[in-house]
């Protein structure tokens, strides 16, 4: 069987692969919370785990291996946006989620085999709290429940920090119902204008970091083999899920595997709002990239590494799909996914390294080994939408070949020329050869910028 390696952010190593029950591979990617647009820096990590979902069904079979992704659809940034735009909180988060899928799906991404939701696990949550309270890791104050740090002698271990660092690292919330600043939430009280339940504590709605400890629990139980997120998640927010899951269970391990994925630079630079480079999902679709050509820009760059998302990248990865599209075109075969490619996956997800494979690939001409190869990476689907038949130019096309034809004849090639340099301005790329003409748009190529030639 295939060895798969993976960085194990708990160990700070690669390690081989080894899953629990390989009849049952279990797998789960904290999701976004839902108020608004997923931006760039949410779709890498979803990209990057879909890539190892399919690589581990590649391995094990479809059947034997189960992927979460969650909501976080209780927040105080999602009553906030709520507030501000006069809607329900329900009305706000619905509409967030059908719009997250719609995204991810626009980038290739197949749906995990649960997509639970916060608000669904509130009796669970409370359950999970309970326990703690009574193994003498939680305390109730002033109708807060906190997580007693200071009790779970191996707290800080996964992000590799000390208490002490924690404290001096990190904006603590000093508050008097605390018993140490770095206890943190589990509970917390609602007034009438919050989302709020029955509790034993008072009416109220859990902290973040609980969520997802009592979901995974639930769908994949005290341990499973690979938990992941950015790697900004990575202190507080899954040492935290990994420290109330440790002592709610002690005789289990919780996840084996801890994956984060580096953060999204645009041109060279953090992404943020006040650089004016900031762009959600639905921005750059609109704009016209593709969803494929988004995918293979992010499978370009190790998972590991940060990721810089540029106009050149995209319009070079434009390039390359258009022409494995052609190649695969020619073709009805069913090939085989290439060991090569198999390899690089194997080999803690270097999808760059698959991808100079399907390069190989495609200079042989092994259309059928291509398609099925690209598939293993989400590429090439032909699920997807056919983007690269988006805009008729065909009228054009015939255009500049009538040129040709006359140019031949009588040597005069100034229409030809005045053509060609009018459709590269706008943004084309030409190729004339024998047989016919072919132009090829950029992303987000507008048709009208052709009307006014004369």
């Amino acid at each position: 069987m295939t060895t798969i390696t993976l960085q194990n952010s708990k160990t700070r190593k690669k390690e081989r692969f080894v899953p629990i029950d390989p009849e049952n591979v279990r797998m789960y990617l904290c999701g976004p919370t839902v108020y608004d647009r997923a931006h760039m820096g949410n779709a890498r990590n979803v990209i990057m785990f879909d890539v190892l979902f399919r690589l581990l069904q590649h391995v094990y079979g479809p059947e034997h291996v189960t992927y979460v992704r969650n909501f976080t659809d209780v927040d105080d940034k999602i009553n906030q946006r709520a507030a501000e735009s006069g809607r329900s909180i329900a009305a706000v988060t619905e509409e967030t989620i059908v719009w997250y899928i719609e995204d991810m799906a626009a980038l290739g991404n197949l749906e995990p085999n649960h997509m639970p939701r916060a608000t669904q696990y509130i009796a669970e949550m409370i359950t999970m709290i309970e326990g703690l309270i009574q193994k003498g890791h939680a305390y109730a104050a002033e109708g807060h429940v906190l997580f007693s740090v200071q009790s779970d002698p191996e707290y800080g271990q996964l992000s590799g920090r000390s208490v002490d660092d924690m404290i001096a690292g990190a904006r603590v919330e000093v508050a008097p119902y605390k018993r140490d600043p770095m206890d943190f939430v589990l509970w917390k009280p609602s007034n009438a204008d919050q989302p709020g339940w029955d509790s034993p504590w008072g009416v109220g709605r859990p902290g973040w970091h609980i969520e997802c400890s009592a979901m995974s629990h639930d769908l994949l139980g005290a341990s499973f083999d690979i938990h992941g997120g950015g790697n900004d998640l990575l202190f507080p927010h899954h040492e935290n899920e990994l420290a109330q899951s440790r002592c709610a269970h002690p005789d289990h391990g919780f996840a084996n595997y801890w994956l984060h994925n580096e953060m999204l630079q645009v041109d060279g630079k953090k992404m943020s709002k006040s650089l004016g480079n900031f762009f959600t999902v639905r921005d750059l679709l609109d704009q016209g990239y593709p969803g494929e050509v988004i995918r293979f820009v992010f499978l370009s760059t190790h998972y590991g590494k940060p990721m810089d998302w540029t106009d050149a990248k995209a319009r070079e990865a434009e390039k390359t799909l258009r022409r494995w599209r052609e190649i695969i075109a020619a073709t009805d075969a069913l090939g085989a996914v290439d060991a090569a490619v198999v390899k690089a996956l194997s080999e803690d997800l270097n999808t760059a390294g698959a991808i100079t494979a399907l390069h190989a690939l495609a200079s042989k001409g092994d259309a059928a080994g291509l398609g099925a190869s690209a598939g293993l990476m989400g590429l090439l689907d032909e699920n997807m939408d056919d983007w690269t038949a988006a805009v008729d130019l065909s009228s054009y096309e015939k255009r500049l070949f009538a040129a040709r034809e006359k140019a031949m004849e009588t040597k005069d090639f100034f229409e030809v020329d005045r053509l060609k340099d009018a459709y590269q301005k706008a943004g084309l790329e030409v190729r004339i050869s024998k047989t016919g003409v072919s132009l090829i748009p950029p992303a987000g190529f507008d048709i009208a910028q052709l009307e006014n030639l004369v």
